[in-house]
Formats: C-alpha cells, structure tokens, sequence
C-alpha cells in the first residue's frame, strides 16, 4: 500500500473493495439460480466474524500510525530543545570555539528545516558532516577543560542521539509491509463475504455497500497519510524548530 502514490491510494482502495462486495453477491446470486440456496443465518454469522476481524486489524494499523506520528512529533520537539539548550551553553566555552559552535548549530537548524521540506535547500551541509564538525569543537573543549565542560558535553552529545532518534522516527518507524497485506487479503475476504450474503439474503445491491467502500477506503488513506510524513496533509508541525531557527536568528551571536 504505501509503494502507491498517496492520490492513488483512495481509488484503488475504493475500487477493490467494490469488486469484492460486487463478485460475493455474484456468486451468490449465481449459487441461487443452480439451486443450491444457503441459509441466511449462518452465513450472516461469518460474515460478522469476519467484518469484526476486519475491524480489528483497522483500529491496530490506526493506532500503530498514530504511535509514529507522536514519536516523530515527540522527537522533533527533543531535538529542538537539545539545540536550544547546547546554543545557551556554548556561551560558558572558550572563543574561537564558542562562536564556531553556535555558528554549526545555526546551520544545523537551517538543515533540519530543509529536511522536512519547510525550507528549500539553501546548502547548508548534511545534518551528519555538521554533528561531526560540532564534535571536533566539542572535543577540543573538552580536552583543555577535564571535567569543567561537563554539562556542555553532554548537551552536545543529546543533540547527537536525537539526531538519529528523530531519523528513525520520521523515516525508520513503518507499518510492515506484510501487515499491509494481511489488511488487504481480509479486506477483500469481509467484503467478498458481505456481498455474499446480500446476494443469499435476495436483497438487491444497497447503496449501504458503496457507504461502507468509502468509508474503509477514507479510513485506508488516512492510515497511509500518516505513515508518509512530508507527502500528504497530515504532518507534525515544524514549528517547534522554527521557533529555533527565529530565535537563533534574533539572538545575532
């Protein structure tokens, strides 16, 4: 599901789920006409079975997204305050090192921004090579100063970690692609099922089917949304980094 582009997520999810219910009531209706009716009970029975089934693995890939979608939201505004934190401390370490630092990090703030898009790529050097450059300072610092930079040291060594984190989350942390197509096989399968039973039922075709179609497919592409940050309309707000970057910026030094 998520190799397909998002716009193309709803049709098809929508379309598949059409030719499911629209192929059980034909079968149904097909069984009927030889003359080998079922009862509507028990397969009315399955059928609930199977929509619950259904409705289960739905409420666990929504929450699973919704986990992810804290997880970058938590990491992001981690990795903001890190950045914030280490600027103020570099004030308590010696020139030409405390310039240079809070010159990287002002830079890495601009990088992180043009990672999730909010800025358009200005040059600023990758998120990594500026981490490394930020090391280099840091461990010239502590060299001269054992023990007295401490503190400093170790807000370095938070933004490093977050860094990671914050990658992890925001490209790392997936639904697994086989849970897609489970989702998919009993998607099909409930729906097939449902179809089916209208067809055993002698109903005629209920707009009801093509409400319950929507309604999956708007639920499928809002779980998929989600699972894509920076591509659709649902994404962690960058503010929090923003707010930095202003910041930094009207601090001038």
């Amino acid at each position: 599901m998520l190799e397909l582009p998002l716009w193309a997520v709803f049709p098809l999810t929508l379309l598949l789920i059409l030719l499911a219910v629209e192929g059980g009531y034909r079968w149904a209706k097909s069984k009927s006409v030889q003359n080998r009716k079922e009862k509507e009970a028990p397969v009315g029975a399955m059928v609930a079975a199977t929509l619950g089934l259904l409705s289960f693995l739905l409420a666990f890939s929504f929450g699973l997204s919704v986990d992810h979608f804290n997880a970058r939201r938590v990491a992001l505004l981690n990795e903001a305050n890190a950045i914030r934190t280490t600027y103020l401390l570099a004030g308590a370490i010696e020139e030409p090192h405390r310039t240079e630092v809070r010159k990287i990090l002002r830079s890495y703030v601009h990088e992180r921004l043009e990672w999730t898009g909010v800025e358009k790529p200005g040059g600023a050097p990758p998120g990594q090579v500026l981490l490394q450059q930020l090391w280099t300072h840091a461990d010239a610092v502590g060299a001269r100063n054992p023990g007295g930079v401490d503190v400093f040291l170790a807000s370095v060594s938070r933004v490093n970690e977050l860094y990671f984190e914050r990658t992890m989350a925001r490209e790392g942390n997936r639904i697994p692609p086989l849970f897609w197509v489970v989702l998919a096989m009993v998607a099909v399968l409930a729906m097939a099922a449902m179809g089916y039973h209208g067809g055993v039922a002698g109903t005629a075709r209920s707009p009801v089917m093509l409400a319950v179609a929507i309604t999956f497919a708007a639920v499928i592409i809002l779980i998929a949304d989600i699972e894509r940050p920076g591509e659709g309309w649902v994404n962690v707000s960058q503010q929090p980094m923003i707010d930095v970057r202003d910041w930094i910026t009207a601090a001038g030094r």
